[in-house]
C-alpha cells in the first residue's frame, strides 16, 4: 500500500481530514526550504507536496511564480529538489513521523529526463506520488504506466466545470487522491469563494465517495476556508500560496520564519480535527 493511501485510513481511523502542504523547492534557499518543509511538518502537515520550480508555471499565481524565478535563480534543479524531498523524508523519519511527500512539476521537466529516469529519481528520493497539472489524461498513459511499477501514485487534477464523463475517468485512473481546483484560474490567495465552488465539491464528492479522498486546493489561506472546503465534502485540502506569501514577508529572519510556517500550519491542522 502507497503511503498517500495508508495516511487516509489513518486520519480516517481518528476522524481527521488530511493537511496537504506545498512548499517550493529551494525557496527561499535551498538550506531554508528543507526547514520550512520541516516547519509544516511539525506543525501538522499530513503531506508534503513539494514543488519543483519550472520557468514556466502556467498553473500557479504570482506569489509561486516569484518563488520558482527565486529558487532557479539559485540554482536550483529537478534533482535537487528530489534531492530536498529525499532530506526531508530521512529526518521526518528520525523524528518517528511518516509523512508521504508528492512532487509537483511540469511535464517539459519529465519529457526532458526521460519517464523512467525521472520516476527512478523520484522513487529513490522517496517520493510517493506525483502532480502534473500540464498533463491531460488523454497523453499521460506512458507515465501513469510507468508510475504504477514504482510505486508512486499519479494525481489528476479537476475544476468546477470538468464533466461527469470525464470525472468519471479521472476518479478511476488517479491515484492516492483526485485534485480539485476550487476556483477558474491561477493559484493564489483569496479572501473568499463563490458558491460554485461549494457545489463543484459537493457535485465531485458524489462521484468520488467511497473511491478516492478528494482534495481541494488553490486559494485556502484561512481557517474558515479550510472548515468551508471540508463542511462541503472534501477529504483533505491543500495549502500553498499562503505559506509562500509568509516566507515572503518573513525571509529576513529565518527563526521569525520557521516559528511563522509552524504557527500557520498548526492553524490549519486544527481545523481538519473539528
Amino acid at each position: 500500500m502507497n503511503r498517500i493511501d495508508a495516511k487516509f485510513i489513518e486520519l480516517a481511523d481518528k476522524k481527521e481530514h488530511a493537511l496537504i502542504c506545498y512548499m517550493v523547492a529551494g525557496y527561499p534557499d535551498y538550506e531554508t526550504s528543507i526547514d520550512v518543509a520541516l516547519a509544516m511538518v511539525d506543525g501538522g502537515a499530513d503531506i508534503l507536496e513539494i514543488g519543483i520550480p519550472f520557468s514556466d508555471p502556467i498553473a500557479d499565481g504570482p506569489a509561486i511564480q516569484r518563488a520558482s524565478y527565486v529558487a532557479l535563480s539559485k540554482g536550483i534543479t529537478p534533482l535537487k529538489a528530489l534531492k530536498i524531498a529525499s532530506i526531508v523524508n530521512d529526518e521526518c523519519k528520525r523524528i518517528g513521523k511518516n509523512v508521504p511527500l508528492i512532487a509537483m512539476t511540469y511535464y517539459n521537466i519529465i519529457y526532458r529526463r526521460g519517464i523512467k529516469n525521472f520516476l527512478e529519481d523520484a522513487k529513490s528520493n522517496s517520493i510517493d506520488g506525483i502532480i502534473v497539472p500540464d498533463l491531460i489524461y488523454e497523453e499521460a498513459s506512458t507515465l501513469v504506466d510507468n508510475a504504477l511499477r514504482y510505486g508512486i501514485d499519479t494525481i489528476f487534477l479537476a475544476t468546477p466545470n470538468t464533466s461527469t464523463s470525464r470525472l468519471d475517468t479521472l476518479t478511476r485512473i488517479s491515484k492516492g487522491f483526485l485534485y480539485l481546483v476550487s476556483v477558474y484560474g491561477i493559484t493564489g490567495v483569496r479572501d473568499r469563494f463563490e458558491e460554485y465552488t461549494i457545489d463543484a465539491i459537493r457535485r465531485v464528492k458524489g462521484l468520488t465517495l467511497g473511491k478516492i479522498p478528494l482534495a481541494v486546493g488553490f486559494g485556502i489561506s484561512k481557517r474558515e476556508h479550510v472548515r468551508l472546503m471540508l463542511n462541503a465534502g472534501a477529504d483533505a485540502v491543500v495549502v500553498g500560496s499562503a505559506f509562500i506569501s509568509l516566507i515572503e514577508h518573513n525571509s529576513s529572519n529565518k527563526d521569525t520564519l520557521i516559528d511563522a510556517i509552524k504557527g500557520f500550519a498548526r492553524e490549519m491542522k486544527e481545523e481538519t480535527r473539528l
